[in-house]
C-alpha cells in the first residue's frame, strides 16, 4: 500500500511543488499519473522511490518510508526514469547478470521471452543501441523483476508505434495481482486501454482520482456535428465537436478519451464524485 499523509515538497528556494498532499493506493492496480508539464509527476515518482525526501508530512509504502532506503524496500521497487543512463560498454546479458540478483523474484525466463518479443539484440553493447531499444530493454527488465511496485516515467517516449502497442500487451499479460504499476505520462493515448485508474495532479494536489470503470459509468465521451445537450465539456474539432456528457441510462458506455478527460478536469468542468483514494 502507498500512503501519502499531508506530504509537502519544495526544491530549495522555490515555492512548494506539493502542498499537504494526501493519496492512497491499494496493491494490484495499473495507474495513469497525468498532469501538465511542471506539475511534478517525475518529482512524485522520485519521492515514492526514496530519491527525494518530503519537506514535511509522510510517505509510507508497504510499511517503509522510502527515503530510509531499506534494502527490503528497494528490492520490491523499480523506477524507470524518462532518461536512461546505462553502462555503454556492457551488453544486456552482463547488465542482467549484475543487477538481477538484487531482486529475489527476478524471472530470467520471462526476461528472455520479453527480449525476444521486443526483438532486442542479445550481444550488442548498450552504448550501441538506439534510445528506443534501451527503453524497451529497461521495460523488459522492470517487468521481469517481480517487484511489487513499478514506477514507469514516460515509458513509451521514444518507442515506435508497434512497440507502443506491444508495451501495452506485455504489461497487461505480465502484471500480477499483488503488483502496482504507476505510469507517469503525457502521451495519454498510449495508456488509454492499459490503466484501470486515472489520477490527475495539479497545483500540488490530486485533483482527480477515479477508476476507469467508474468513469465509464458516469460520463459519455462522444463526437458529432453538435455536442450533446448534457455536455459538461466541449472541444471544437474538424468536422464537429468532441464532448463529455453526463451518462444517461439509455446510453451505452463509450470509449474513454483520456485526453478529453484530462482537459475537462484541468478546465474545472468535471469533478470526481467518488474518489478512489479513501
Amino acid at each position: 500500500m502507498i500512503l501519502l499523509n499531508q506530504m509537502s515538497f519544495a526544491y530549495r528556494k522555490q515555492a512548494p511543488l506539493f502542498d499537504q498532499m494526501d493519496w492512497k493506493v491499494q496493491p494490484g492496480q495499473v495507474i495513469g499519473l497525468l498532469g501538465k508539464n511542471g506539475a511534478g509527476k517525475s518529482t512524485l515518482m522520485r519521492l515514492l522511490a526514496g530519491l527525494l525526501q518530503p519537506t514535511s508530512g509522510d510517505i509510507q509504502i508497504n510499511g517503509y518510508r522510502p527515503f530510509g532506503r531499506s534494502p527490503l524496500f528497494l528490492q520490491e521497487l523499480i523506477l524507470l526514469p524518462e532518461e536512461n543512463f546505462l553502462p555503454e560498454k556492457n551488453t544486456m546479458q552482463r547488465y542482467i547478470g549484475s543487477l538481477a540478483p538484487f531482486y529475489p523474484r527476478f524471472d530470467r525466463e520471462k526476461m528472455n521471452q520479453l527480449q525476444r518479443d521486443f526483438d532486442l539484440p542479445y550481444d550488442q553493447k548498450l552504448g550501441n543501441m538506439s534510445f528506443g531499444q534501451r527503453k524497451k530493454f529497461l521495460i523488459a527488465f522492470a517487468i521481469s523483476s517481480g517487484c511489487k511496485l513499478l514506477l514507469l516515467d514516460e515509458p513509451t517516449n521514444g518507442l515506435d508505434i508497434p512497440s507502443k502497442s506491444l508495451f501495452r500487451k506485455i504489461v497487461t499479460a505480465n502484471i500480477e495481482e499483488d503488483q502496482t504499476v504507476i505510469i507517469s505520462t503525457h502521451q495519454v493515448k498510449d495508456v488509454e486501454n492499459l490503466i484501470d485508474r486515472a489520477v490527475i495532479v495539479n497545483h500540488g494536489k490530486v485533483i482527480f482520482d477515479e477508476e476507469i470503470l467508474h468513469i465509464s459509468d458516469q460520463w459519455y465521451f462522444g463526437f458529432g456535428p453538435q455536442a450533446d445537450e448534457n455536455s459538461i465539456y466541449v472541444e471544437k474539432s474538424m468536422g464537429g465537436y468532441h464532448y463529455v456528457a453526463q451518462l444517461t441510462s439509455p446510453q451505452q458506455p463509450s470509449q474513454i478519451s483520456l485526453e478529453l478527460l484530462f482537459n475537462a478536469v484541468i478546465n474545472d468542468s468535471l469533478h470526481t464524485t467518488n474518489p478512489v483514494n479513501v
